[in-house]
């Protein structure tokens, strides 16, 4: 494998659309979700182990799960870069960018998600090893877009032109605009027009070409982490990163640059992705049972029950009647009903459950 070539795995998030199951103490990320033998981060790990050297992989997460990492995927503790708080995926990728060149000033970088599934993980290798030798080469970000298969309105969209790289590398299109989570008729105009792709949230870059357009599009948060450039790997950096991190501007690296350059370009890919943001993604990807119910619980028993996820603990007991289209989670003496199509509406619920009963129930 190139040496040169490094992994970032976001993994800074408390997955509140997963709740009761996904908790503060213990994010979705961490969790084996889809009872796999896997917790989705130990599973976004081995796949990039197939693309990039092990001692290439960097996991960057809150300070308050670094033991979890190191429990689950093995990993040393400088393989860790650790926020003091959440600041969104520009700080996170400019703090990873920086400190990465310090050690190597020629990286090629991937960053990804540390919650997505993939189904075909040697289509995924071999598009990962073919875009980072081409930002290797090139001064631009790639982005991989997914082939939609459906109108989701829980995902962005990249439209691209039909003008590739290079003759060379005509798999790759310049990207004409990012629309983040349309309305389902637009979804739909989308899919029809054959131009549009998910935005699978995955970035390909040379670390050079990220810091320049950090420098070009937020140079606040630019100057923020190159003034640190002479302390990264050493003791003095943690308490620099506490005092000045938080400071950051709270912004997405799709609002603060991709949205902003001219070269950006996008690789068409299906290898199987989802996007596992909400129960609803979860059940699009699932076994159902013939009432096209996913069932996970030993003590379930459901009778006219349709196309609904129950979700419960084994030493709990649950009779289910006449629901359709619904969520049902237990786990930690919690339990979530709630309508699939209501399913973006967690989030409101959990914000309310942390104004009524405090932290300690989220």
């Amino acid at each position: 494998m190139n040496k040169n070539n490094y992994a970032v795995i976001m993994a800074g998030g408390v997955g509140t659309r997963f709740w009761p199951k996904s908790k503060k103490s213990l994010p979705k990320q961490f969790i084996d979700i889809l009872n796999t033998g896997e917790t989705l981060i130990q599973s976004t790990y081995k796949r990039l182990s197939k693309c990039v050297r092990t001692e290439n992989i960097y996991v960057v997460t809150n300070k308050n799960y670094a033991q979890l990492c190191i429990d689950q995927l093995k990993i040393k503790k400088e393989n860790i870069f650790l926020e003091p708080i959440m600041r969104n995926t520009a700080p996170c990728i400019a703090y990873s960018s920086f400190k990465i060149k310090e050690k190597n000033p020629h990286a090629n970088i991937l960053v990804c998600p540390s919650d997505h599934i993939v189904h075909d993980n040697i289509l995924f290798s071999e598009i990962i090893t073919k875009s980072l030798h081409i930002s290797s080469n090139s001064e631009i970000i790639i982005t991989l877009g997914i082939k939609p298969t459906r109108p989701d309105t829980g995902y962005g969209y990249i439209q691209f032109e039909e003008s590739s790289l290079s003759i060379e590398n005509k798999e790759i299109s310049k990207v004409k605009t990012f629309t983040e989570k349309p309305s389902q008729s637009l979804a739909l105009q989308f899919i029809d027009s054959g131009d549009f792709l998910w935005n699978s949230g995955m970035f390909i870059f040379n670390v050079n070409t990220i810091i320049n357009s950090f420098k070009t599009h937020l140079n606040e948060i630019y100057e923020t982490f190159n003034d640190a450039s002479d302390i990264y790997w050493t003791k003095k950096e943690n308490k620099y990163i506490q005092r000045f991190f938080p400071a950051c501007k709270n912004i997405s690296i799709d609002y603060g640059i991709l949205e902003k350059s001219d070269n950006v370009y996008v690789y068409p890919s299906s290898f199987g992705w989802s996007d596992l943001g909400t129960w609803g993604s979860i059940y699009s990807i699932s076994e159902k049972d013939e009432n096209q119910n996913i069932i996970s619980g030993e003590k379930v028993i459901t009778y006219d029950c349709t196309n609904s996820i129950f979700n419960i603990s084994n030493d709990k007991l649950l009779i289910a009647h006449g629901l359709d289209n619904y969520i049902v989670i237990e786990s930690n003496n919690n339990i979530l009903i709630c309508k699939k199509e209501d399913e973006q509406k967690v989030k409101n619920f959990v914000n309310d459950i942390k104004v009524k009963f405090g932290e300690e129930r989220i």
